[in-house]
């Protein structure tokens, strides 16, 4: 009887194993819409003037020289804009632009860049403008020379007080993908 229950164990196992493994669906797993253009960046910011001139160098602006970025793909996965954020390390923005994703190029014109920002009234909310946004795939290098994706683009914000007192009004953003390495 024992013998039995044995074989019956391992058939009943068996046949619940087989089952484990059926395929359940033909969808392939794969990554975002935007993954190229997705990413955890090490930026520097420059303030430059309106010819794009640099005038203050990352260390001399505010201290800041490396920071984290991020760009990421929206809830609905679309193809024509996705999120920027600071994670609060520079300017404290986050927001949505729209992309070019087979130009590898981004702009946004004059959008809320902070959550708090929305229960302001209209005319009292601060905005942020980027232009010329463009991540370029292989052509940043690492601290080690090796090749790796690069990003640069400008920022100009409707409450900072060095671009309206001395008429510098855009942050120039340059950095690379970030690869773990550090120095």
């Amino acid at each position: 009887m024992k013998k039995y229950f044995s074989m019956l164990a391992v058939a009943l196992t068996l046949s619940l194993g087989f089952t484990a493994c059926d395929v359940e669906t033909d969808e392939e797993p794969g990554g975002v819409a935007i993954q190229n253009m997705c990413g955890y960046w090490d930026v520097s910011v420059s303030q430059v003037d309106e010819n794009g001139n640099v005038v203050w160098e990352p260390d001399e602006l505010f201290g800041v020289v490396d920071v984290p970025f991020y760009t990421f793909n929206t809830a609905g996965n679309s193809t024509t804009e996705m999120w920027v954020d600071d994670q609060g390390e520079f300017w404290d923005y986050k927001f949505k632009v729209n992309i070019d994703y087979d130009a590898g190029t981004f702009s946004a014109t004059d959008v809320v860049y902070h959550p708090d920002f929305y229960d302001l009234e209209e005319d009292e909310r601060e905005t942020a403008t980027i232009t010329d946004g463009k991540i370029m795939l292989g052509k940043g290098h690492n601290i080690h020379g090796l090749p790796c994706d690069s990003i640069s683009f400008y920022i100009e914000f409707s409450d900072d007080p060095y671009g309206s007192a001395y008429g510098y009004a855009k942050h120039l953003v340059t950095g690379v993908r970030h690869s773990g390495f550090t120095e």
